[in-house]
């Protein structure tokens, strides 16, 4: 009988691939919080045109900011993860409210911060053992 961190140890194609997801993610998140923090006329007309006020932008994009920092570090990366969720969890919402057809995008994002995560982290493989 195998032990449960036997079960859920990462092989090197499952980490590398879940590193490659996360950067990718993580770099995108980076960008598009980026363009909030520093108010760029883009993310102020979307934030206002989806019905938040212009006076948020940079709050928003300093939450998200603090999101992906939490989620780039080992020990924090699960708290991140969930706090990532709450977010893009809010951007559905929003998109779904206006009848947005791209409702779906801030859920694959979501579900490649989480999937990406579950290929590099042991604790989360441990946590939620998927077996073949």
């Amino acid at each position: 009988m195998q032990s449960s961190t036997q079960t859920a140890s990462v092989s090197k194609k499952s980490l590398w691939v879940g590193l490659i997801i996360s950067t990718l993610i993580v770099l995108f998140l980076l960008f598009d919080g980026g363009v909030k923090v520093i108010k760029m006329a883009s993310a102020a007309e979307a934030t206002v045109h989806v019905g938040y006020p212009a006076r948020l932008v940079v709050p928003i994009g300093i939450a998200e900011l603090i999101c992906v920092a939490l989620f780039v570090f080992p020990r924090t990366s699960i708290l991140g993860a969930i706090l990532l969720t709450g977010h893009l969890g809010g951007a559905t919402a929003t998109q779904v409210r206006l009848e947005d057809p791209w409702f779906f995008f801030p859920v694959v994002i979501g579900v490649l911060v989480w999937g990406g995560l579950f290929l590099r982290d042991e604790r989360l493989r441990a946590l939620i053992p998927l077996r073949s």
